[in-house]
């Protein structure tokens, strides 16, 4: 029996699970900042 498409399989989610989570800190970083610039203009 073959694993190699299971194994590929598992490379996949785990590459996209990378990718999911990367862009969504990016995404909330780039929200914080933006908040942080605001807090900064209304002093």
């Amino acid at each position: 029996m073959n694993h190699t498409s299971f194994i590929i399989a598992a490379f996949a989610v785990t590459a996209l699970g990378i990718v999911w989570l990367v862009a969504s800190s990016y995404l909330t970083m780039r929200r914080s900042e933006a908040l942080a610039d605001d807090l900064r203009r209304e002093r």
